[in-house]
């Protein structure tokens, strides 16, 4: 899903840091992006719907079909669907790689992803929208190690600002990490009102 805007006026747009980077200019300009920016805006309910969806899909970096999807499989969820979509989301390989402290941001883990740097159960995975199950275990490559990415990675220099979500057993020296069982939405780093993004789909 690699979107040529960049990330720091995206991430004005949307209200949210999508990237460490972004983190201090969205402290200087907290208002959207151009010279209406900071005017006072018309907001309609499908308006505020559809900026948390898109909003939401920004955090994982995903296309619309794929949020499409998921949405469809967590309605099929006993149980909230907001609740289930995020949980459903946050199981993606290239989501964990992030949390884990694999990888600086969502871009970085869907690089190392993509470019066949992870591997799952032994097995090499190259699709950052594989789904992992608990008891998966999710490791770097033996010939991908030396890079200097996983470098970095390995002395704590990608991992999250807070403690490690609980749902993640994470070993960072040898750059690899478990999912225990799924998340609890509570448990998610993600800011998002995931009911306003089932009630866009629900329309």
């Amino acid at each position: 899903m690699n979107q040529s805007r960049p990330k720091v006026k995206k991430s004005r747009a949307l209200g949210i840091a999508l990237t460490p980077k972004a983190v201090k200019y969205f402290e200087a300009r907290p208002y959207p992006p151009g010279e209406h920016g900071r005017g006072r805006k018309q907001t309609s309910d499908y308006k505020v719907r559809l900026l948390e969806k898109q909003r939401l899909r920004a955090q994982y970096d995903i296309s619309e079909r794929q949020m499409a999807r998921a949405y469809d499989r967590a309605r099929k969820v006993e149980g909230k669907t907001g609740e289930a979509l995020i949980v459903e989301l946050e199981r993606r390989l290239d989501a964990l790689v992030l949390r884990s402290g694999i990888a600086r941001t969502i871009y970085q883990a869907r690089q190392m992803v993509v470019h066949g740097h992870i591997d799952v159960n032994g097995r090499k995975v190259d699709k950052p929208s594989f789904r992992v199950r608990p008891d998966d275990v999710v490791m770097v490559r033996e010939r991908s190690r030396e890079k200097h990415p996983f470098q970095v990675a390995r002395e704590g220099g990608y991992a999250p600002d807070g403690e490690t979500p609980r749902y993640l057993q994470v070993n960072l020296k040898a750059l690899a990490f478990r999912l225990d069982r799924d998340p609890n939405r509570k448990e998610i780093p993600v800011i998002c009102d995931e009911q306003l993004v089932v009630e866009y789909y629900a329309r």
